[in-house]
């Protein structure tokens, strides 16, 4: 017991020495450390050892500290330029494939393609204004916030919400975007500036913007020029509509949090973000459903093949139903979304053709609202063109949520004790549970896949990386 305790504390010094070195390298070489896709930039001693913990479910030998903590020393050594590099693979990468390489040697040449005269210059930062500030805008307020760095990349300038009833109405969206029922408290400090109407989230300035109408403001008022309008009302969907943002004085672009009407491309991250032109003005980033199942149904159709299918989504309640029996619209949703299963439809199983044409006409798909606040459940019933084995299908997805060019949007799970609660916060677009997945011991032909998905935050990390694309300020990734 003695031992064991004292190997704990010694992991956890060496975490805590880990945190000054993360953090250096953000902010002085702009470079995001992670384990194993898990961020560990401005996280806690504990959050570290529990990133390394996580190992344990995907890689045999797991990972300890003692092996991540070297190849951080050595990083913070080196002149690196801006990227992304996971510590955690690089230590299980020297483990297994470092040969008779001193762990300088291997890290060095791992992470050449960003050192030295590779490095990528940076550009003055990206405007970005989040116009409605619901629960999507006030999650994607924190993401960019946290990832502020040094202002290079995007920068988080105003938000622009409606006149408030509440004479208060500042200090209330700041209180918004501090608490949270479902995410907890905001990961720093904020304060507010009523004369000039600005909130000051970590040091980021805010300026929130009142206004009934996305055509009727001139942001260059401000200082913004050439900004991206990410519209989370979901008020307008087509082309005509997303175009009066464009109409206002320092807007060149406009990114839509929703499934986007008419020829807008709908862009699930991972799939077809690469569609994106240079300078397209308006885009859509789909629905949460759409890039939780996209991402896992290419992986699977580009391996196995995919005849046809059924999606069923068991989805968290939102704001469009009604807490209490009221008045709807929509069929069944004037019915009580805290008592109430909802049986509704969902047009993800045919948005997935406007990212993945492949399936185009192969996926039917309903919905059931359910009394939960947030994180989602995707069923997948697919028919597959070449049989498989349930051990064959989960190894091919763990390898897909590690090493595959999805592994940003596609992570895996084997705990046989995870329910929904557990992903809340998840950064990926989708998570397999392993320990469900059901194949046919007939042919293999037929099987089922349940995908967790983070409804909120899951779905803004995914709006995050394609506002990092579309406006170059996406960092290269190692290994």
């Amino acid at each position: 017991m003695t031992d064991h305790f004292v190997d704990w504390q010694e992991r956890e010094a060496m975490a805590e020495a880990m945190i000054p070195l993360i953090g250096r390298l953000y902010r002085d070489h702009h470079v995001v450390t992670s384990i194993f896709g898990r961020p560990v930039i401005n996280r806690s001693v504990i959050d570290i050892l529990k990133a390394h913990k996580f190992v344990r479910q995907i890689e045999d030998n797991g990972l300890l500290v003692r092996e991540t903590y070297p190849v951080l020393a050595i990083l913070s050594g080196l002149d690196l330029g801006p990227a992304r590099i996971d510590i955690g693979k690089l230590a299980v990468g020297y483990r297994t494939n470092g040969g008779g390489q001193s762990l300088d040697e291997y890290v060095i040449g791992q992470v050449a393609p960003v050192s030295h005269e590779h490095k990528q210059v940076l550009e003055p930062g990206q405007d970005v204004i989040l116009y409605g500030f619901g629960r999507i805008g006030r999650l994607m307020a924190r993401i960019l916030v946290e990832r502020a760095g040094s202002g290079s990349g995007l920068n988080l300038r105003a938000i622009v919400v409606r006149p408030g009833a509440a004479e208060n109405d500042l200090q209330k969206r700041a209180s918004l975007l501090r608490r949270d029922s479902v995410h907890g408290s905001f990961a720093g400090t904020i304060s507010v500036d009523e004369q000039n109407q600005v909130i000051y989230a970590n040091g980021v300035a805010i300026q929130v913007i009142y206004a009934q109408s996305p055509d009727a403001i001139d942001y260059t008022r401000y200082g913004i020029r050439d900004a991206v309008v990410v519209d989370n009302t979901g008020k307008w969907r087509d082309r005509q509509g997303l175009g009066l943002h464009l109409q206002s004085a320092g807007v060149a672009r406009v990114l839509l949090t929703a499934p986007g009407k008419g020829d807008i491309k709908n862009i699930v991250y991972g799939v077809n973000h690469q569609a994106i032109e240079p300078g397209e003005p308006i885009l859509s980033a789909a629905s949460c459903t759409t890039n939780a199942i996209t991402p896992v149904l290419k992986a699977i159709n580009d391996r196995f093949g995919i005849e046809h299918g059924h999606v069923e989504t068991v989805h968290s309640y939102t704001n469009d139903q009604n807490l209490i029996d009221n008045y709807h619209k929509g069929e069944r949703r004037g019915r009580s979304a805290a008592l109430n299963m909802v049986i509704t439809e969902t047009g993800a199983a045919r948005a997935v053709a406007k990212a993945l044409p492949a399936l185009a006409g192969k996926l039917t798909g309903n919905a059931i609202r359910v009394p939960t606040p947030n994180v989602s459940l995707a069923i997948l019933n697919l028919l597959l063109v070449n049989g498989t084995t349930r051990a064959e299908l989960n190894d091919f997805m763990r390898h897909t949520a590690l090493y595959s060019d999805l592994q940003k949007q596609v992570a895996y799970v084997t705990s046989a004790e995870a329910v929904s609660s557990d992903f809340v916060g998840n950064p990926r677009a989708g998570i397999v549970d392993g320990k469900a997945t059901i194949v046919d011991h007939a042919d293999g032909r037929r099987c089922v896949l349940y995908v967790w998905y983070d409804n909120e935050f899951g779905y803004s990390c995914q709006v995050n990386r394609i506002l990092q694309f579309m406006t170059g300020t996406m960092f290269p990734s190692v290994p």
